[in-house]
Parts: C-alpha cells; sequence; structure tokens
C-alpha cells in the first residue's frame, strides 16, 4: 500500500525513493508484524483464555506430563495472521499477484485450521474438524492459487522444476504443476502442523525458513543475481520477500508469548497456515526441493509418523516410543526445553545446507 502511494510523489520528494527498495520495505515489514504482535498479544490471549474457559485442551495422545499445559489458551496463531495480513497488505505491491496468491493461501488454511480450533473449544473434545474436510479445504484454497500461479508465471518458466546443485536440469511438469503444487502446499502445512507439540518448537523453524526464503525470493526476482547464481528468474517474486519479513517478525512476536512456560499456543489456526504460505512461497520461486532441505526438521518430524504408522500396521510394532518425533524423545526422558533447543540447532544446520544449493551449481 505504502508502495503504491508513495512511490509516485519520489520524483518530488526524494526521501519516498526508500519505498522503491524490496529491502528497506521488508525491513519494514519486520518491525512491523512484530510490534502488532507485541500490541494485541495481551489481549488476544485474554480473550482466548475467556473463549475456550472449562474446555480440554489437551490431545489423549499426548504424554502424560502435558496434563501441567491444560489450560492454556490455543488459537495464537491469529494474532500471527493478523500482523502478517496487515503488515504485508501495508508494505507490499498490491499489484503484484503472487503476494495475493500468498495470502490467499495463508488466510485459507488459517480459517480451516481456526474452524477446526474452535471446534474443539466449542464441542470440548479433541477431534475438530474432520479430516476430509481439513484437506478439501485445502485442496480448494490451495487448487485456487496454484492455478493463478500458472496464469501469472511467464511462458519460459510456467511449471518448471528446479533441482539444487543443477544448473541446467529442469522438468517440466506441464499440467502435473497443478496437483504438484497442492502437494508441496498441503504437505508443507501438515508437516508444520505435526511438528508444533512442545512450547516454541514450530515457531523458531518457521521463522528460520521465512527468512531464508526471504532471501531466494529477494534474490530469484533479480534479474542481477539470479543469472549470477544460475536460478530461475521469476519477475515479480521479489516482493514474496516482504511477506517473508512479516513472517519473520510475527513469529518473533508470537514467540515473546509462546516461549516456555507458554502463554499460548498458535494451534492448527497457525500452524496450517504457516506451513501452507511457506509451501505456495516455494513454489512460486521455483525451490520446492530447497524448502525441503531447509525446512528439514518439518519433513523429520512427518517421516516419524508416516514410519510409525506403516510399521504398526505391518508388524503390530512401533519404531518410536511415540511419534512425531519430539514426542519420541519425551518418552526417553529429555527434558522439553533440551529437545526445543536441539531440534532449533538441526534447523539451523539444515538451512544453512539449503542456503549453500544457492551457490553449488
Amino acid at each position: 500500500m505504502l508502495y503504491n502511494l508513495l512511490t509516485p510523489l519520489a520524483e518530488d520528494y526524494t526521501i519516498f525513493n526508500l519505498f522503491r527498495y524490496i529491502t528497506f520495505r521488508t525491513g519494514g515489514a519486520i518491525m512491523t508484524s512484530l510490534i502488532l504482535c507485541f500490541l494485541i498479544g495481551p489481549s488476544m490471549i485474554n480473550w482466548l483464555r475467556g473463549l475456550q474457559a472449562g474446555s480440554l485442551t489437551k490431545r489423549e495422545y499426548l504424554p502424560d506430563n502435558h496434563l501441567e499445559k491444560v489450560g492454556t489458551p490455543t488459537m495464537g496463531g491469529l494474532m500471527i495472521l493478523i500482523s502478517v495480513i496487515i503488515s504485508t497488505v501495508l508494505w507490499t505491491d498490491l499489484t503484484n499477484p503472487y503476494m495475493w496468491y500468498a495470502v490467499l493461501v495463508m488466510s485459507g488454511y488459517g480459517l480451516i485450521g481456526f474452524l477446526d480450533d474452535y471446534l474443539k473449544l466449542t464441542k470440548k473434545n479433541s477431534k475438530g474438524l474432520s479430516g476430509r474436510y481439513k484437506i478439501l479445504g485445502q485442496l480448494i484454497f490451495g487448487g485456487i492459487a496454484a492455478f493463478g500461479m500458472t496464469l501469472s508465471f511467464p511462458a519460459d518458466v510456467g511449471g518448471v522444476l528446479t533441482f539444487p546443485f543443477f544448473k541446467e536440469f529442469t522438468l517440466n511438469l506441464g499440467i502435473f504443476f497443478v496437483p504438484w503444487a497442492l502437494f508441496v502446499m498441503i504437505g508443507a502445512s501438515n508437516a508444520v502442523n505435526l511438528t508444533d507439540g512442545l512450547d516454541g518448537l514450530a515457531i523458531v523453524p518457521v521463522a528460520i525458513v521465512a527468512a531464508c526464503f526471504g532471501l531466494i525470493a529477494y534474490l530469484v526476482g533479480n534479474t542481477i543475481y539470479s543469472e549470477y547464481l544460475h536460478l530461475t528468474y521469476v519477475p515479480g517474486t521479489g516482493e514474496l520477500a516482504i511477506l517473508c519479513g512479516a513472517l519473520v517478525g510475527a513469529a518473533m512476536g508470537f514467540l515473546w508469548f509462546n516461549a516456555p512456560p507458554a502463554m499460548v499456543f498458535m494451534g492448527d489456526t497457525g500452524s496450517l497456515a504457516m506451513g501452507g504460505v511457506l509451501g505456495s512461497i516455494a513454489l512460486m520461486t521455483k525451490h520446492e526441493i530447497v524448502l525441503a532441505i531447509i525446512g528439514g526438521l518439518f519433513v523429520l518430524e512427518t517421516v516419524s509418523v508416516i514410519v510409525q504408522v506403516l510399521s504398526f500396521k505391518l508388524t503390530g510394532k512401533r519404531v518410536f516410543a511415540m511419534a512425531p518425533l519430539h514426542h519420541h524423545f519425551e518418552k526417553k526422558g529429555w527434558s522439553e526445553s533440551t529437545i526445543v533447543v536441539r531440534f532449533w540447532i538441526i534447523a539451523v544446520i539444515l538451512a544453512l545446507v539449503g542456503l549453500s544449493t544457492l551457490k553449488l551449481r
């Protein structure tokens, strides 16, 4: 909004030239979303606490030590969504289609998560929205965004899938781009959702991935840097760096209230939305495979669940004491803070490995 309002005045007032720079507006988005979280956080936590008074917030399949967390309000992802959307709209170019597709996925998946969380509270059980309706909603919002992407991509980019470590090798998915896009967005959304099980565990890796993809979006949307690094140039995707910045700021603001012992949980409202929007940004920047590396912690958590389910169905035995993986280590006697910090370290290492692929081509 500020870009559209103020850059036309740059010829008369030099200071408004600042709003032409994505880096300046990204910094503004980070600070705006961070401050918004600080401002609305306390009142939203009080509102959520009153909304779910008397509700059962502990799911029956969690470790017994989570009983002490019963009563902690959930749906805190609302403060993230509000902060990110306001900040993004304020600082980005409103004529950029990629930004709107990302906001659509984030708000749509956030709505699905909100309905799930709300039903859990009002029905006072742990089931919430049924799995089929969750997937249906994700397919609808993701499908609209994926189709819009195909219309916005340059003709020579279209359904191209790129691979890290290779300069020239690409795969043109053609009509299969939309199913691929749905797989990436839904997979990323549910992977973050599975990781969100301990205080602060998911939000920091989300911020790390968002920061990495802010850089990737900036490079991919810049013809000079993309040519130098042999990246697929997608004009206009640089604006996604601003959304990524807003997500980093909101994540840090939310962590202020979510740090152990958590005052609020993000719930499906936040986890589904953030995973989905990261998946959409990876698709628009043509770095879906790199997302699996940088966000490898989410992949690891998801794989642990898949392995656990398949092993039990095929052999009747469990590979892990409990899945997802962070609960396995809880059962092994690790303290919650130890698990969270060590998983953060893993997230940082995987982010560095993923970013290294930008140069190794």
